[in-house]
């Protein structure tokens, strides 16, 4: 079986522990013997506090090493408020330190080592990793999994257990609480944000006084927040608080703040050091002359006046994206879109007829109920699609020889449109499929049901399971997200092994984050990416070094690109895109 293999010399990563490692320069390490007695093993004893002048003198001389310009605040940022309502009544403070690594850059790998050294100096042995969702827990816990012999060999076989925490087996915690080993206790936020959760009430798992949540809170954890961008909210802020933590280290390339930054490592960085794949966009919409007006007649409606319901493309803050415009006798359809192919084009109403259905226009344009102007969706989806397998079948062409197997990642804008019988992405893919298939040796014994692979979570309803587009935004939703992601995060290994045919993946928003895999070599977007920091998340799936069928990074500017098919035009995708490296 293919097994990964990391490289302990990278320097940039070995500078980001370091920096974290050196906060702490002069603390001395704790001694074990005296601890070994007692019921919890904290990381400091409960009467030792850690300096805030001192911590903040070590940041200044870390961040001049590393060329940060940072205000001069004159004292360290610290977070102190209440706990979460409900599961205390005391304050609590402590300060958050920040490294910013751009997206497939190994920030998971470098926070696991962090500990590694944060153990080996200052004997600390309990941490908490805390995570906004299901995908990024189980990519948590897969990244330690294929870690693990790397760091053993790395510090003397020192014994680090990771315990993904669950309601279900609360008695875990006095085991996290009591060991002398390195303990590493993996969280969903959702966990312990609300005084209904099972670890603020007694439990008969843990006879005795002490509630589950004090076995963590008399530990004074290490944090490690991994994309803390998504637990900002105050609420969230006083769920972290309860934890009561020594201090906590942010991880993230999308920060919303920074505070006490002490690493960073830029889009721009990235690229400079050939770390990441480089990015090339393939504005199909404006290849194929779908720049042209489109225009969709939804609906006529009947008030106090008719008016007419149209889909069109709009402009919205400098972005093309398709949309519900409403249309009077009169009003002219560049008022409502912006889009300067529709000023002074004729298109203002020149009549609504509700009996007949239709809209006319004052150039003579009339469309009729549920009529299309311009490119249909269908033909979009067909051309971007064909054309992502295009590239995949040519770039495994190019790289079957170097022992690296292409995967190929669509976002799609339904789940519907994919698990439907005659869902119009599985339909049009397998047609392109099989016509590109005749072109390329490698794929022309395999069918398309063979190649692709989609993971949507299922939620079990009177009906029977039912597929859904996965944003999580309830309990039963997020339950199911979690039953979708058993499966994604546990075969990294298998997808990118020839002896696996599965090369094609399909997901609407469950892999924006949390997930990657390193011989991603497309992404096509049959969905809207409507912010900047959603576009990142997503085109970071796949920005990682590809490995081949050894396990081994293949650093070849040759092979490391990243093709992005995207459903906006070329210039706008690509501008928007490189800005982010320019600033």
């Amino acid at each position: 079986m293919l097994k990964l293999k990391f490289d302990p010399n990278q320097q940039y990563q070995i500078d980001a522990v370091q920096s974290v490692v050196d906060l702490f320069e002069g603390l001395l390490r704790q001694a074990d013997a005296a601890l070994l007695q007692a019921e919890i093993v904290p990381n400091l004893p409960p009467y030792q506090v850690l300096s805030e002048e001192w911590l903040y003198d070590n940041l200044r001389r870390i961040q001049k090493r590393n060329g940060i310009e940072a205000p001069l605040l004159g004292s360290l940022e610290v977070d102190e408020g209440m706990v979460l309502e409900g599961a205390g009544y005391e304050s609590w403070r402590y300060p958050n330190f920040t490294v910013e690594m751009e997206t497939g850059t190994g920030k998971t790998y470098v926070y696991l080592r962090t500990i590694h050294e944060l153990r080996q100096k200052y004997g600390f042995g309990k941490f908490i990793i805390v995570v906004p969702s299901v995908a990024i827990y189980e990519g948590v816990i897969k990244n330690f999994q294929i870690t693990r012999d790397h760091f053993r060999a790395l510090y003397g076989n020192e014994t680090v257990n990771l315990i993904p925490y669950d309601g279900q087996r609360l008695s875990q915690l006095r085991g996290f609480a009591a060991s002398t080993f390195v303990e590493i206790l993996v969280m969903t936020l959702d966990s312990f944000n609300k005084k209904s959760n099972v670890i603020f009430k007694p439990s008969e798992k843990l006879p005795g006084e002490r509630l589950p949540i004090q076995y963590i809170q008399e530990t004074r954890p290490i944090l490690i927040l991994d994309e803390p961008q998504n637990m900002e909210s105050d609420k969230a802020k006083a769920a972290l608080r309860t934890l009561h933590p020594l201090f906590a280290l942010r991880y993230s390339a999308t920060h919303r703040t920074s505070p006490n930054l002490v690493y960073r490592l830029t889009p721009f960085d990235a690229y400079r050091l050939n770390l990441v794949k480089k990015i090339q966009v393939l504005g199909v919409t404006e290849r194929e002359n779908f720049n042209e007006t489109y225009l969709h007649l939804v609906g006529i409606d009947t008030g106090r006046r008719i008016t007419a319901r149209l889909r069109t493309n709009v402009l919205e803050k400098g972005r093309l994206k398709e949309a519900e415009v409403t249309l009077r006798q009169g009003e002219d359809l560049f008022d409502k879109t912006g889009r300067e192919e529709h000023r002074d084009a004729g298109w203002r109403v020149n009549e609504i007829h509700a009996g007949q259905g239709f809209v006319e226009f004052e150039n003579g344009k009339r469309l009729t109920l549920g009529q299309y102007i311009g490119p249909r969706r269908e033909e979009i989806f067909r051309v971007q699609i064909r054309e992502t397998i295009r590239q995949h079948m040519q770039m495994q062409q190019k790289l079957q020889g170097k022992g690296i197997k292409v995967l190929s990642l669509f976002f799609i804008d339904r789940v519907a449109n994919y698990t439907d019988e005659n869902g119009i992405i599985r339909r049009i893919f397998d047609d392109e499929f099989e016509k590109q298939k005749r072109y390329f040796p490698f794929y022309q014994n395999m069918r398309p049901e063979e190649v692709r692979g989609a993971y949507f979570a299922k939620k079990k309803t009177k009906k029977g399971e039912e597929f859904m587009d996965t944003s999580g935004r309830n309990k039963a939703e997020r339950e199911a997200e979690k039953a979708a992601f058993e499966l994604i995060m546990k075969d990294k290994e298998r997808l990118l092994s020839f002896n696996e045919k599965t090369c094609f993946i399909f997901a609407h928003s469950a892999l924006r984050e949390g997930w990657d895999n390193p011989n991603v070599f497309q992404i096509c977007t049959l969905r809207d990416i409507r912010t900047e920091r959603e576009r990142r998340q997503s085109i970071g799936r796949g920005l990682r070094i590809a490995v081949n069928q050894d396990g081994e990074r293949v650093f070849d500017e040759d092979v490391n690109i990243l093709t992005v098919v995207a459903n906006e035009s070329y210039e706008h995708y690509a501008a928007t895109l490189q800005s982010e490296y320019v600033e």
